[in-house]
């Protein structure tokens, strides 16, 4: 069985450490992008099954990201969720119009966070 590959993108080491402890636990390749500017140079070159990213990044946002990514051709069908602090519902809806495919709020929840991962990658198995 194929491992899936998960791109966290996060510009802090703390939630990138949660992240990837939680995920840690289920036998994922996880690859590591520090701004928005990142996300979209290692989604097109790594191209993993899903992204989890944050909002608020130096270069360019989480936002920007996700519209640059679904405008690739090799990225456009990779399922986004956004994990920020920005819970707000203007941001959410911004997250959406975007082209995110979920929404995750800080602090992360694990179990809510690998409910979502999973729901992504359980087609892809």
């Amino acid at each position: 069985m194929n491992r899936k590959k998960i791109l966290l993108v996060d510009d802090a080491d703390t939630i990138l450490m949660m992240e990837k402890m939680i995920l840690g636990k289920g036998g994922f390749d996880l690859i590591i992008a520090k701004d928005g500017q990142e996300a979209v140079t290692k989604a097109v070159s790594e191209k993993p099954d899903l992204i989890l990213m944050d909002v608020n990044m130096p270069k360019m946002n989480g936002f920007e990201a996700c519209q640059k990514i679904r405008a690739h051709e090799a990225t456009k069908l990779i399922p986004i969720i956004m994990v920020t602090t920005r819970g707000e519902m203007e941001s959410r809806e911004s997250g959406f119009e975007n082209g995110c495919n979920d929404y995750v709020t800080k602090p992360i929840n694990g179990l809510e966070l690998m409910s979502k991962v999973k729901t992504y990658l359980v087609d892809l198995k």
